[in-house]
């Protein structure tokens, strides 16, 4: 029994040191800041030596029961992210090392007020969080800029955040003028779909959508519901569109849309208006190639020769004009090809029927047949081996070089581009 109460008291003892130990780290911290205060050119070693002992403090369970110490720790915070952003003004080369510094403020902050018990607590919470509020636009804006999408969304919201509970106490916040209120709503939701911050992104993105003046916000919520509700990823497509005619990034969402659910009549007049707004792209017009290489071998298999024919002119015309702005364009080089060798490839059945014919029309028209789908094998050719000389890897075109040769008897090419396959499967 003695050694029990021996272990207990010695349990107690040593949690009570840990308290106090707990307390003496926030108390040097908090000094620590205090000399930083009063000399912060000779005394920024101060707040990196605070950091270390609030990480000490807050191991106490009774530093975090007491919301005075989310007070220091926030202030702590705002003094570290302020030096940076002072440094980056002072230096532009200067990078931010505690880009998460006003965040852990603000939480600290927030906590200090979910925690208090006195209006003195409150007070001191609210004033230092205004100053927070400041700091994560600043490195909002920082990390935005360097194209540190998450980082730009974690300090943005957090400030709409600082923002609210403001608002909610009574206070002045920067985002009580409804201008650059709504400018950082439409920088947060675009760090946030830039950063992968979907679902802290989505409510954001539902606030503006009646309000917006940006083509952007159309443009996530569709892509952001086109996976889990198609009718109404479709609406805010068609609203977008509407709301904003000219916007190329919705024109693009649009086309990719029409693509993927192979909507190819509709999308030869929107590709066309993509051209129309970026006429030195060589991708709009190697697409919009593609739409109508599609649309002539529909019309082919379903007998329609004529428009299938005319089909296959538009798409010669827009791959020849990718070809014009991009001469080393691949995938115009390996359409162009791809169409010939099709239209030798789907005579084949033709020349099957001829071959069993032994009279002397029969061999005459086998002949003809043959000569033409050759001849559409020669005019594939070149454009292959311009394809090849462009991505010597791309498996298709060794292969319709290959076969190609094989029909014209060159084995020794067909040994060649065997082993150059072989070497792509390696």
């Amino acid at each position: 029994m003695k050694k029990y109460l021996i272990l207990a008291v010695s349990f107690l003892m040593a949690f009570s040191a840990f308290a106090q130990d707990g307390k003496k780290a926030l108390k040097q911290a908090s000094k620590d800041l205090g000399k930083y205060y009063s000399d912060p050119a000779n005394n920024k070693d101060k707040l990196t030596e605070a950091i270390g002992l609030l990480d000490e403090a807050f191991q106490s369970d009774e530093v975090k029961s007491d919301p005075e110490s989310y007070i220091v720790k926030g202030k702590i915070y705002n003094e570290i992210s302020a030096s940076e952003i002072r440094n980056i003004l002072l230096n532009p080369a200067e990078k931010l090392n505690t880009p998460n510094a006003a965040v852990e403020a603000y939480e600290a902050l927030a906590t200090a007020m979910q925690m208090a018990t006195k209006k003195g607590q409150t007070k001191d919470a609210l004033a230092a969080l205004a100053e927070t509020e400041g700091n994560l636009n600043n490195i909002g804006i920082t990390m935005f800029q360097e194209q540190n999408y998450g980082a730009a969304f974690d300090n943005f919201n957090a400030a709409i955040e600082a923002y609210k509970l403001l608002k909610n106490s009574g206070k002045d916040s920067r985002l009580d003028d409804e201008a650059t209120r709504n400018e950082h709503y439409f920088y947060t939701v675009a760090a946030g779909y830039y950063g992968d911050r979907k679902e802290k992104t989505m409510p954001l993105l539902k606030e503006m959508e009646s309000t917006t003046d940006k083509p952007l916000v159309y443009e996530a919520l569709f892509n952001y519901t086109l996976d889990s509700d198609k009718p109404a990823a479709e609406k805010y497509l068609v609203m977008g569109r509407e709301k904003f005619p000219n916007d190329t990034g919705l024109l693009f969402a649009e086309i990719n849309y029409y693509l993927k659910e192979g909507r190819l009549e509709e999308l030869t007049g929107k590709l066309k208006m993509a051209i129309e707004k970026e006429p030195d792209n060589p991708s709009v017009y190697v697409t919009l190639g593609n739409v109508y290489d599609q649309l002539s071998q529909a019309e082919a298999k379903n007998g329609n020769t004529e428009k299938s024919a005319e089909y296959f002119d538009s798409a010669m015309q827009y791959y020849n004009e990718t070809l014009a702005k991009d001469p080393n364009n691949f995938d115009a080089e390996y359409s162009i090809g791809a169409m010939y060798y099709n239209k030798a490839a789907a005579m084949t059945e033709e020349i099957n029927q001829y071959a069993n014919d032994f009279s002397k029309a029969g061999t005459q028209k086998y002949n003809e047949a043959k000569a033409k789908m050759d001849g559409y094998f020669d005019q594939a050719m070149p454009y292959f081996l311009k394809a090849e000389s462009i991505d010597a890897n791309d498996q298709n075109t060794l292969i319709a070089l290959k076969e190609i040769y094989a029909r014209k008897n060159q084995m020794d090419k067909v040994k060649e581009y065997q082993t150059k396959l072989d070497a792509t499967n390696e």
